[in-house]
């Protein structure tokens, strides 16, 4: 990341600008940083302004204790600054979509927000599963054994047993324990699990929610919910996608939504 900018708490951010046109902001989800976003900011930067950035506590960007979900919605305040912009749409992935939409309720200058896939759960069975999987990270995480918790959040996933085991032996495994305690920061933007109705009841500005259309139905339907709690809300499914969306497909719905056109 060749830029950097410094958070309300002072906290430093790394972040990567291309591009020119309205601001763009990226934002990544559960164990990734702001590279995981680089092929979709190269396709979008032909017509916007497109910063994607290592959240707090990944890759190059610093962290500061204590962690609250407020710390990460003042970067991304901070980063609107930093691209010299009155406003900025925001994209969020996974529970990256959930901060993006807590940014919009929080009041930042935002204009737009695009969410991909943000898993919030719909039934008290996969509710209390989120709780239990909150205690258990907890648990691990205070014990610093780092591998649990990752091994915790790819179960949540859905991640089958033999692929986690396999997992651990790949050369990734040991960048995927480097941030793990970062999963605690996407577990606390994903509040209770639930699906933030009154929260996002306040969000003033359009909100397009897409999913893969093969993607399980229930995550399809968390996304089809989010659209329907926000005032001005769309949905949309991409067709043969799924969590691991193509930024190819995703790239040109962005760019008419951004634009104003969807």
């Amino acid at each position: 990341m060749d830029n950097k900018t410094v958070s309300r708490d002072g906290t430093e951010l790394a972040y990567e600008s291309a591009g020119q046109g309205p601001a763009v902001i990226l934002v990544s989800g559960a164990m990734s940083t702001g590279g995981t976003m680089a092929p979709l900011a190269g396709l979008l930067a032909d017509r916007f302004t497109v910063l994607r950035y290592d959240r707090r506590g990944r890759g190059e960007s610093g962290d500061t204790a204590p962690y609250a979900v407020g710390r990460e919605v003042e970067d991304l305040a901070a980063l609107i600054d930093a691209a010299g912009a009155e406003t900025a749409a925001l994209y969020g992935v996974s529970s990256g979509g959930a901060l993006a939409l807590e940014a919009a309720a929080a009041g930042l200058p935002v204009s737009r927000v695009a969410v991909y896939e943000t898993p919030f759960a719909l039934d008290e069975d996969d509710a209390r599963g989120r709780a239990e999987y909150t205690a258990n990270l907890t648990k691990a995480l205070a014990r610093d054994r780092r591998g649990d918790a990752v091994e915790l959040f790819l179960r949540l996933t859905g991640l089958a047993e033999e692929m986690i085991q396999g997992a651990r032996r790949s050369p990734m495994w040991a960048g995927m324990e480097a941030i793990a305690p970062t999963l605690a920061y996407d577990d606390a933007v994903m509040g209770d699990g639930r699906v933030p109705g009154e929260r996002l009841a306040s969000v003033g500005v359009p909100v397009l929610a897409v999913a893969g259309e093969a993607s399980p139905p229930w995550l399809r339907e968390a996304v089809r919910a989010v659209a329907e709690a926000v005032p001005d809300g769309a949905y949309r499914t991409l067709e043969g996608q799924t969590h691991m969306v193509d930024p190819s497909v995703l790239a040109p719905v962005l760019a008419e939504f951004f634009a104003g056109r969807g």
